[in-house]
């Protein structure tokens, strides 16, 4: 097969309509197939939406006192679903022979980018492209570098919020993405391999695109993404995705690949998503994250004729419905078919997750359903994971209200236990709450032994970044006196 690049199929359709061929037959005899246009052929040009992003995006570097990245022998990344995450610039894990390396000295590990989004230095990025290291440095278009620190996390979506002591920048503006059209042009700005301010072109390619990792980990991701094929490598993570108007509509967050570099198509979380997720972050340093409260499924044509629906060809399926949750509110049963929130069509779960993600708990929804193929629409107020509307607050150690100490060998020996760390130093929190002691020794929680107060604190945060209506710790332990006993420690905010 014959391939045209762009400009020949141009000339081949000049050629094919200009008047020099017209005049080479008569009028009555053009051939019915060819049609022409008088309208103006659509605007190419990129260099205004280019020029309005490059000082916005930024160069992320990663450092870490680790010898070694704990990605470095997976290709680039993770790879769940046949979903190649891009981390690192491979050419920057082994700038240093490793002989050379001390344990101690921070070495860069990571390499991504970043979308300024306010004056004062606020950054958002992937939240992988940050997680695990020491020390973070920005490097600006102008190449000014900055020390930048974490504001907050959200390991559900891929985002993070990072700040640089930094003023007068130059933000970048958010577009609508919900706007964004399939087909429509876009452009991709960010850091592959290294190359700072390096801009690609391509199109939308599908909107709302799930990319099934909905469930990983036990927690609700991202599912939602604008597809494009912008070639974007690895570097290019947290970067921006731009409209002809150099307007951000999404964040550069995955591309689909065997190899880890680019081969088609690649990922962005919408804005709609990013400017929420961003707003919590700075002012409650979590995430609000309001759920339904049912299990749903997508209709399809066997379903549909399974359970005799005629009156819809999409949506949402209703196959249970939680206590003390919204869709209890609602009213929904088994077999009503949702169909839009807020008269936003939600034809899967990816337009599903991405129209609830855009509130908190306490704000009311309008939710258009089908029951018995008679069309329903009732409003009600979104709930949280816990069947609450208060605002979640970010998770602190120091409010169980107690300290760790680590026993030595021969208190391990006295007591008959080979792990173990006593709680010491009680007052008001959730160990006292619970009805936990000074001098009680805590050996597992939630079936993960312990052995020091790093122990504790990492299970900690581990429970309260889950998206598990249940924060609980079940403590297994013992006393002094050599009696065992059972704790469960509610870490829920009320």
């Amino acid at each position: 097969m014959k391939r045209y690049s762009i400009p020949a199929v141009s000339a081949l359709l000049a050629i094919l309509v200009s008047p020099a061929c017209a005049d080479n037959h008569a009028e009555n005899n053009s051939p019915q197939f060819i049609r022409t246009s008088s309208a103006a052929s659509f605007d190419t040009d990129f260099t205004v939406a280019a020029e309005k992003t490059v000082n916005a995006v930024v160069c992320i570097k990663s450092f870490t006192a680790q010898r070694q990245n704990p990605y470095a022998n997976q290709g680039g990344g993770y790879d769940p679903f046949g979903m190649f995450d891009f981390f690192f610039g491979p050419q920057q894990r082994q700038q240093q022979p490793r002989q050379h390396q001390r344990d101690s000295e921070p070495v860069q590990s990571g390499l991504g980018s970043g979308v300024i989004i306010s004056e004062d230095g606020y950054i958002v990025t992937n939240n992988h492209v940050i997680a695990g290291a020491d020390r973070l440095e920005v490097l600006l278009n102008d190449n000014s570098t900055f020390d930048a620190k974490v504001i907050g996390t959200d390991e559900a979506t891929d985002l993070a919020l990072i700040k640089i002591d930094a003023e007068k920048l130059s933000p970048i503006t958010f577009g609508d993405s919900e706007q964004v059209k399939i087909g429509e042009w876009v452009l991709a700005v960010g850091n592959p391999f290294g190359f700072n301010s390096t801009v690609t072109a391509g199109i939308v390619s599908a909107k709302a695109r799930s990319l099934g990792q909905n469930g990983r980990n036990g927690k609700m991701g991202m599912e939602s993404y604008i597809q494009t094929d912008a070639a974007l490598n690895p570097g290019n993570s947290g970067g921006a995705l731009v409209n002809l108007k150099g307007e951000l509509i999404g964040v550069n967050s995955a591309i689909y690949s065997n190899t880890g570099s680019y081969s088609g198509f690649s990922f962005a979380i919408p804005t709609s998503i990013v400017k929420k997720v961003m707003t919590d972050l700075r002012q409650y340093g979590t995430v609000q994250r309001a759920v339904l409260g049912c299990t749903v499924a997508e209709l399809d044509a066997k379903i549909a004729k399974d359970r005799d629906i005629n009156a819809v060809k999409s949506g949402l399926i209703v196959e249970s419905v939680s206590d003390r949750s919204t869709a209890k509110e609602l009213g929904l049963q088994k077999d009503d078919v949702i169909t839009a929130i807020n008269d936003v069509d939600v034809h899967n779960f990816a337009q599903l997750v991405e129209q609830l993600s855009k509130f908190r708990p306490g704000e009311k929804i309008t939710v258009t359903y089908y029951r018995n193929n008679n069309k329903e629409v009732k409003s009600a107020t979104l709930r949280n994971t816990q069947g609450g509307t208060s605002i979640t607050k970010k998770g602190d150690f120091s409010e169980i209200g107690c300290a760790f100490m680590k026993l030595t060998e021969e208190q391990k020996r006295g007591l008959g236990i080979s792990m173990g760390v006593k709680v010491a130093g009680i007052k008001n929190g959730a160990f006292r709450d619970a009805g936990i002691k000074d001098g009680f020794v805590i050996t597992d929680i939630n079936g993960m032994a312990v052995n020091s107060p790093d122990d504790v604190e990492q299970i900690y945060n581990q429970i309260m970044k889950s998206d598990e209506g249940d924060k609980v710790m079940f403590i297994t332990g013992i006393y002094p006196t050599g009696k065992k006993y059972y704790y469960a420690v509610n870490l829920a905010q009320d």
